[in-house]
């Protein structure tokens, strides 16, 4: 009987920590129909479908990016919609913490999320990203 919640809280352990790796899997672009047009025009140029970043008091990032590497790398614990789960909520995070003090946060961790789960220029998108979070 003393097993049962050695087991439970094992496995509650072992899917939270999964929850918060590493993965750099991002998805292929969607692919976009054909356009056809009509007998005697020109077809149109079309200009891909790029985001251009975002410039904000926090700096310029790519808000597209910055959401795909969240997802991919962060939602585990912090939910699809930034709500919170095992980790904070961070829907408002950029009323308490500057771009700089949210990157400090992913390059050290802090309480339970570790350090360095994103690096480099992803992180810094990140980080300007969440911090127009108001």
């Amino acid at each position: 009987m003393k097993r049962i919640p050695l087991v439970l809280t094992a496995a509650v352990l072992a899917f939270s920590l999964s929850a918060c790796g590493t993965s750099k899997q991002t998805q292929p672009p969607a692919q976009q129909p054909a356009t056809e047009t009509p007998a005697g025009e020109k077809p149109a140029t079309e200009t891909p479908a790029t985001e251009t970043p975002s410039t904000t008091p926090s700096g310029s990032y790519d808000a597209a990016t910055a959401e795909s590497t969240f997802k991919n790398t962060c939602s585990g614990c912090h939910g699809q919609t930034l709500e919170g789960a095992v980790g904070p909520n961070l829907q408002k995070i950029g009323s308490e913490l500057n771009k700089e003090q949210i990157l400090a946060i992913l390059e050290k961790g802090k309480g339970a999320m570790p350090p360095g789960l994103v690096k480099g220029k992803d992180a810094e998108n990140i980080a300007a990203w969440l911090a127009d979070k108001k």
